[in-house]
Parts: C-alpha cells; sequence; structure tokens
C-alpha cells in the first residue's frame, strides 16, 4: 500500500529545494536472480488525465495509483511471470503496456484493456524486452531489448499482430515513434548509435538515416529519444567518444573507467548532425531523461547523483537536485509534477514541479516566440499547460465616419442666455462636437430611460449618487424650477421682441431655421 510520506529535499546549486509531496510505497525488493547487468528496476507512466499512475518493477507486479488518494488501487494489479522493465499508458488512456523478461529466456510483453480489463500476451521476443512505445493514435506498439542486437519489432494493439520486425544495427536502449507515426527512432543502449526508420509501410520500411560510434564496451542507459514538434529534430543522450579510454589499476582499489554518455543533444532528422547548444552538465552517464507534453521543460537523471531541470528553448539550467541513485523520470501530464524513482529502493516520489522554473519557462517562452508568432507578432503560443493564461483583448473599435465641415453661424447674444436656460428644463443638452466638427453637435442624454439598456448609467443616476444629492434636490426643487420657468418666460419674450423687428437678421436665422 501506499504511504504519504516524504523524502527530505536536497538543496542544489541554484538554491532549489525539491521537496516530494508524497511517496507510494508498495512495492517490494526481488527474490529471484537478476539479469546479467541488471539492478532493482523501478519503471513509472502516468495516465492522460495525471490522477493515476501505474508502476512496474523486479517483484514482478504492475500495479496501478490513485494519485489524489495517494494509495494502490485495489483489484487493477498485475501480475507478470519475469521482472518488469518497462511501462507506459496510451495517450488517449485505453491501454496499458509492461514489458520485462529474462536476457537467457526470453520477453515478456503484455497489453491490457483499461476500460474492459483485458489482457493480452505478445509472444515473438526471444530476450528481455526493456523498452517500448505506444504510437500518438494509439494503434501501434513497439518493442525491444538492449540484451539482444536487432530486436525491434511493431505491434498493432487491436489485434496482437506482429507487424513488422527490423534488424536494428546495435542493442536497443530506447525506441520512439515519430508524432505522425511514419518514423520510428531508435538508439542503443550504449547511446553510441541513433538510427531513423521509415515506417510509413509496413512492407517496404527502410532505414533513412544512422549515426554510429565505435565502442567495445560501455556502460548501458534505458535513457529514452525524443521527437520535437513538427518531426523536425530528435532529442537524445549520445556518447560521441570512438574510443573507450579504459584505464585500469590492478590491486587494492582497482578501477575501470570509460566514457559514458554524459551530455544531451538535439539532431536533424534529415542529416542527424548535432543542432543548437547542447545539454551539458552532468559529470556521469545519464539514466534517464522527461520531456514535459509541450516541449518547454527538460529532466535529466544521473549516476552522478543528481537530477537536473532544463529550460528546452534557451538551454538554461533551472535547477540540479541532490538525489540518491536517480533511475526513472516522468512529468505529470500538465508539468505541475516530476515523479522519480532510484535504483536502490522501492518507493516512488511524486515532487510538485518549483513554481519558480515554470514562472521561468512561462517569461522564456514569452520572451521567444514560436515559428507561427514569428510570421504573425499578433499571435501567442498558448499551448503549455506550464504556462498557459488567460490573454485579454481590446475591444476592435469600428471607424468614426467624418462629416464635412462647414462655416458655423455667428452666435447671437440673446441665444447664450435663451440656450443657457433651456438646458436647465429639457431633458438633454447640445454641445459641440469635435474641433475638427465646429458646426456639429451631439445629443447627450440625460434621462435614464433615455440611455441604452447595455451600456451601465452615469455617475449622475446611479442609485448611490442619487442617493447623496437628495437632500439638496428637494430642499431647492420648486424654487429652481419656479425661477428657471420665469427666466425662461423673459428670455421667450425679448427673443420674439427682436424676431418681430428683425424677422431676417442673419444671426438670428441659424435659431428658427433647420441646418
Amino acid at each position: 500500500m501506499a504511504s504519504g510520506s516524504t523524502q527530505p529535499g536536497a538543496t542544489a546549486s541554484k538554491k532549489s529545494i525539491l521537496t516530494p509531496a508524497m511517496s507510494l510505497e508498495g512495492h517490494e525488493l526481488s527474490t529471484r536472480k537478476l539479469p546479467q547487468n541488471t539492478y532493482h528496476n523501478l519503471c513509472i507512466s502516468y495516465f492522460p488525465d495525471g490522477e493515476q499512475m501505474i508502476s512496474g518493477s523486479e517483484d514482478q507486479t504492475v500495479r496501478r495509483w490513485d494519485l489524489r488518494a495517494g494509495k494502490e488501487i485495489e483489484g487493477a494489479r498485475g501480475v507478470c511471470e519475469q521482472g518488469v522493465h518497462a511501462v507506459m499508458v496510451s495517450k488517449d488512456g485505453r491501454w496499458a503496456v509492461a514489458a520485462g523478461g529474462d536476457d537467457k529466456e526470453r520477453g515478456e510483453l503484455k497489453v491490457w484493456e483499461i476500460k474492459t480489463g483485458t489482457m493480452k500476451t505478445f509472444e515473438g521476443h526471444s530476450q528481455s524486452i526493456t523498452c517500448i512505445d505506444i504510437s500518438a493514435d494509439g494503434t501501434l506498439l513497439a518493442s525491444g531489448g538492449r540484451y539482444v542486437t536487432g530486436a525491434v519489432r511493431i505491434w498493432s494493439l487491436d489485434t496482437g499482430k506482429l507487424l513488422v520486425e527490423m534488424s536494428a544495427s546495435d542493442s536497443t536502449g530506447a525506441i520512439r515513434f515519430s508524432h505522425d507515426s511514419k518514423k520510428l527512432a531508435v538508439i542503443s543502449g550504449a547511446a553510441r548509435c541513433l538510427e531513423v526508420w521509415n515506417i510509413e509501410s509496413f512492407e517496404t520500411q527502410k532505414l533513412d538515416i544512422r549515426l554510429v560510434r565505435k565502442y567495445t564496451f560501455a556502460a548501458m542507459t534505458h535513457a529514452p529519444v525524443f521527437w520535437t514538434a513538427k518531426d523536425k529534430t530528435i532529442v537524445a543522450a549520445f556518447n560521441f567518444k570512438d574510443d573507450d579510454r579504459i584505464s585500469a589499476t590492478k590491486g587494492p582499489g582497482w578501477q575501470q573507467s570509460y566514457d559514458e554518455p554524459k551530455t544531451i543533444y538535439e539532431f536533424n532528422v534529415s542529416t542527424l548532425q548535432t543542432i543548437r547548444t547542447p545539454f551539458e552538465g552532468h559529470s556521469k552517464i545519464i539514466s534517464d531523461l522527461a520531456l514535459s507534453s509541450d516541449g518547454a521543460l527538460l529532466a535529466s537523471a544521473s549516476e552522478d547523483q543528481t537530477i537536473k531541470l532544463w529550460a528546452f528553448e534557451s538551454r538554461q539550467l533551472l535547477a540540479s537536485f541532490d538525489v540518491h541513485a536517480p533511475d526513472h523520470l516522468a512529468f505529470s501530464p500538465n508539468s505541475h509534477q516530476l515523479a522519480y524513482t532510484t535504483w536502490s529502493e522501492t518507493k516512488i516520489y511524486i515532487c510538485d514541479t518549483p513554481p519558480h522554473i515554470l514562472a521561468t519557462i512561462q517569461s522564456t517562452q514569452e520572451a521567444q516566440p514560436n515559428e507561427s508568432t514569428a510570421k504573425n507578432p499578433r499571435l501567442l503560443n498558448l499551448n503549455s499547460d506550464a504556462t498557459r493564461r488567460a490573454v485579454r483583448r481590446n475591444p476592435i473599435q469600428p471607424p468614426i465616419a467624418s462629416r464635412p465641415l462647414r462655416d458655423s453661424p455667428t452666435v447671437h447674444p440673446q441665444e447664450r442666455t435663451f440656450l443657457r436656460h433651456l438646458r436647465k428644463i429639457l431633458p438633454f443638452r447640445m454641445t459641440p462636437a469635435r474641433t475638427d466638427q465646429p458646426d456639429a453637435f451631439t445629443v447627450s442624454l440625460t434621462a435614464p430611460l433615455q440611455y441604452p439598456a447595455t451600456l451601465p448609467l452615469p455617475r449622475s443616476f446611479s442609485s448611490s449618487a442619487q442617493a447623496t444629492s437628495q437632500a439638496h434636490s428637494d430642499m431647492n426643487s420648486h424654487e429652481n424650477v419656479s425661477l428657471g420657468f420665469h427666466d425662461l418666460i423673459l428670455d421667450l419674450h425679448s427673443f420674439m421682441l427682436d424676431l418681430h423687428q428683425h424677422p431676417t437678421h442673419p444671426n438670428l436665422l441659424p435659431l428658427i431655421l433647420p441646418p
């Protein structure tokens, strides 16, 4: 059963702390003799919803975990005849796959349909299976092993039929379908041979390109290989040294050293030439890699007893955590959690990705827009689960049509007095429009019912404003109305006399004739 205990986090070189939020306990150390050159293995894979996980171990079990409750789901355990070396859940959540076996007997490959619980066994491998991958559309399964040369097979998950068997040049350390499932990347267990296979047609599959470095002896790794967006590049840990440079000193304290894959490279798929700056910082062999689902964050585990987090686009080392014997890594689908296991324990540690690292990734993506943003600066890259946020856009303002300018008439002195009193009692006022239209007037509504229902009332008609001015208006309302009406009558009388005495005066015509 699972436990909620945590492992004390180690302070990284950048003062970052990796503190597990929970640990899952239940797997046991294997009592059987492990295959040659192997150690205790505990592999993990998230479900697409990020709320569950499966794990496989040398204790011959496949377990399913509820991450919200922090415990194993009862009745969902799978049992294998041999130790489990790799597990994976399809992106659509339909399939769960476990692979393992013995390096001297046969490989074991089991597939569960999660919804029905139906289990199928795929027969074909003669030795232990150490790496698997499921195509993005959930229809194909690839499998291989690092203990035998050339054992790469592709299966139909629906039928269990073996579709193709390919002869890789070296033992298989990791395999990965391209996003469109038309190609397969294969890297050797020693990380000195990288191949890209065209599998668009299973009948005529062919090797597109191969990168090989010679070696006689090397440490083995299960670090995966990744395809980047649009399948243009591949990311993998690789050893470019042609010679092992083995050094040995016999006697007490005898040691043997050799070159190991300690650097992560990005390769052009067409040429397998390295591009951009490599990820450098580990001092010993890289045991595993994890790439976030949006391709923004890369994690690496190494036998130098560290787990490092990198910003993929900038290659910036964001944090380095001291973790004893780190082995397998996995990001949650939204990148907010990083799970890891060690080869010395049977626990699974679930850690929250530090908030400052997520913030750094977000700022990096905003500072380095993607290809679409470069072509259209108004577009934003919002694909990252780790960096997604709401974007507020200003409403589009329709253009204001201009009117032809006219000469403004001279205003008669009586008009000023007349209009001043008229504005006091009428429910609208007339105000000059923009300076480029001196003769134009706009009507400003001053009665509440004259405002459209979709617009807020002005401050003078809000309930608070009305309540504030109610006392003053009640005291002077009758007096103001009386004085205003009296003044208006006097102005009208004066105006009518002027109009009667000067019916054609140019200053009075604009007041009685329409424009």
